[in-house]
């Protein structure tokens, strides 16, 4: 569903993507995974088109860089970590402009279905509460939850999020990732951001680690996902301990102390 070969950029004289290879499997949710810095956030922009690098991305098999933006729109929706648009929208109308890509180009014309589909995406996020609120005077986890709903209403095959949980609280993350995995079990591709690795290893089916821009590892989350490679990218802070059919992540002091 998404692949990207040889994918290389650089801000000025900082490179920061460094021939990036990698694909994600169709109806499968996978997690990107690095430290600050390695460039996750840049990868993103770039397979959205949001920036020109050297390489090639695909998605469905097709380069992005052949598609106008409105037909990409169709397949790639995107959550983005925070947004503050310029006008004081309700919550309603942030989640309508998901439909935009299925209204015609230059015709904003919005239907029922339109409005029925923005409707079924807050309703699925719980939000319906919030409703007619005002967008800007939200939470920032509220907000998040409002974008995710904006995503599912735009109706792609694929979708990514850039850390998608960051301002959520624990119930609120927890029911985010059930949601993801729903999502990802009705065949829509999730590529998402992770900060937290146990996240990673609780609910993506498989995990991408960049380190100083390129791949160290990539495949199902069980087989690459261990102390080997995380110990790289964080210098021997953690330790991975299975806990039944479960595994955690742990820092190396927690390890420790639950050894003894």
């Amino acid at each position: 569903m998404l692949e990207a070969q040889d994918l290389k950029f650089s801000y000025g004289d900082h490179e920061v993507l460094k021939g990036v290879d990698f694909q994600v499997t169709e109806g499968r949710i996978c997690g990107l995974f690095g430290p600050n810095g390695s460039g996750k956030t840049t990868l993103f922009r770039c397979c959205l088109g949001l920036l020109k690098g050297q390489g090639t991305i695909k998605v469905g098999g097709r380069r992005i860089d052949s598609m106008r933006q409105n037909k990409l729109a169709r397949l790639v929706s995107y959550v983005p970590q925070s947004h503050q648009p310029p006008f004081p929208y309700s919550v309603f109308d942030v989640v309508l402009m998901g439909r935009t890509p299925h209204m015609g180009a230059g015709i904003f014309r919005v239907g029922k279905k339109d409005n029925a589909k923005a409707m079924e995406a807050i309703e699925r996020l719980g939000i319906s509460d919030l409703t007619e609120a005002v967008f800007t005077e939200l939470s920032g986890g509220q907000r998040q939850l409002v974008l995710i709903a904006r995503a599912l209403a735009q109706e792609t095959p694929l979708m990514l999020l850039d850390e998608p949980t960051s301002a959520l609280d624990f119930s609120n993350q927890i029911k985010l990732w059930k949601l993801l995995t729903e999502v990802a079990a009705s065949g829509i591709t999730v590529v998402t951001c992770v900060h937290d690795p146990n996240h990673v290893s609780w609910f993506c089916d498989d995990v991408v680690m960049m380190h100083e821009g390129k791949v160290l590892a990539m495949g199902e989350t069980r087989e690459v996902f261990g102390r080997k490679n995380l110990n790289i990218l964080y210098d021997d802070a953690c330790e991975v301990v299975d806990m039944g059919a479960q595994r955690m992540v742990v820092p190396q002091i927690v390890s420790q102390e639950l050894a003894g």
